[in-house]
């Protein structure tokens, strides 16, 4: 898409979820930016949805604020709640929840015109609400790692 001469441009945000392989709920987080601080916020949301007696297994990539100090010192607060398995380098398909993100420019977030960043991080809290409403359980087939993508 084009930008025309009225186009300003209010900076990024950046979209950090959790998707959950067994029943498809997300739980996401809409920040300016991709720090530790924002993490370990994303960690307190998903702690606060599952029962405490739960082990939450978290695919991740090996972004730096996975494994910060932050990171570390909030988690050694929840002793073996949160189990990390990384994905190898350049594996991001590995990792169900860019498929997610790559939904939501296909569909809520293609071609949207925004007023502000508050209004951005609505519409896309509102999408992953949709989401919730109905959600989808992947179920991985045999050839999928097989195949290259269409």
């Amino acid at each position: 898409m084009g930008r025309d001469y009225e186009y300003k441009r209010m900076g990024t945000c950046s979209i950090l979820a959790g998707l959950d392989l067994q029943d498809g709920h997300v739980c996401a987080c809409v920040e300016r930016k991709h720090r530790s601080r924002e993490f370990v916020g994303l960690l307190k949301e998903i702690d606060a949805y599952y029962p405490p007696q739960a082990t939450i297994r978290l695919l991740l990539d090996n972004h730096s604020a996975h494994i910060s100090k932050e990171t570390r010192a909030y988690l050694a607060t929840r002793p073996n709640r949160f189990v990390y398995v990384h994905t190898p380098k350049h594996g991001s398909w590995l990792n169900l929840v860019e498929t997610l993100f790559g939904k939501m420019s296909r569909t809520f977030l293609k071609a949207i015109r925004v007023a502000s960043w508050e209004e951005l991080r609505q519409r896309i809290l509102l999408g992953i609400a949709e989401i919730n409403a109905a959600p989808v359980v992947h179920r991985w087939k045999k050839f999928d790692l097989l195949q290259p993508a269409a």
